[in-house]
């Protein structure tokens, strides 16, 4: 009976010890990724020719703020809303960004930043724990994706006029070109600071979601 009460009290201990030690990454390395995220999506806007002093408001989308709210119910909630920030994070600056001017270099190493800081934050999660992808946030990001990097990409003209068939002609051209241009050169820079923008806060928003539950000052 006292060896049963041993081996119970042990696997206890072991247990507990094991949920201390899964968020040592996120104690110990989380605020050092973070900063280095930060620092490289600020390199990639001094790298970058392109100024977006003309773009329109709506070329943007409203970012999700309520999302961020709604994500503070438990330390789990924080953390598996977090990681699924920084994955579709991840697959959004996977997509051509060959016309945005960023050295690849660069761009490669904030890839592989978020990368980490999403595994490393999943591993705090555990294995055990099952977190709920969140659509809302998945839809925003596509949302994000389709209205800035393809309407800056289209183009409109005025067929105001009554030279109709000169306009077809026109927009035939039109077609054929920024079809050309489109697979040769990918999405416009504008596009893409202002997705840089819009992601840099992102990157301030989770670290400031994680940093409230970090155990070491």
């Amino acid at each position: 009976m006292l060896h049963r009460v041993f081996f119970v009290c042990l696997f206890l201990a072991l247990c507990s010890a094991a949920s201390s030690l899964s968020c040592n990454w996120m104690d110990h390395k989380f605020r050092q990724f973070s900063k280095n995220s930060l620092d490289l999506i600020d390199t990639m806007a001094n790298n970058s020719t392109s100024t977006t002093g003309g773009a329109e408001e709506d070329d943007t989308v409203t970012f999700p703020s309520d999302l961020y709210s709604q994500a503070r119910a438990s330390a789990e909630d924080k953390l598996g809303f977090t990681v699924q920030v920084l994955e579709e994070v991840v697959r959004l600056f996977e997509a051509d960004h060959s016309s945005a001017s960023w050295q690849e270099s660069t761009v490669e190493n904030f890839l592989n930043i978020v990368t980490r800081q999403a595994e490393g934050l999943r591993s705090c999660i555990g294995a055990h724990i099952h977190t709920k992808k969140n659509k809302k946030l998945h839809m925003y990001f596509k949302r994000l994706s389709h209205h800035v990097l393809e309407n800056k990409a289209s183009f409109s003209i005025d067929l105001s006029n009554d030279n109709t068939h000169i306009h077809l002609v026109i927009i035939i051209g039109l077609i054929i070109e920024h079809q050309i241009n489109s697979s040769l050169q990918g999405h416009s820079a504008e596009a893409w600071e202002l997705i840089r923008k819009e992601i840099k806060t992102h990157l301030l928003r989770t670290d400031q979601l994680v940093s409230s539950l970090l155990t070491t000052n």
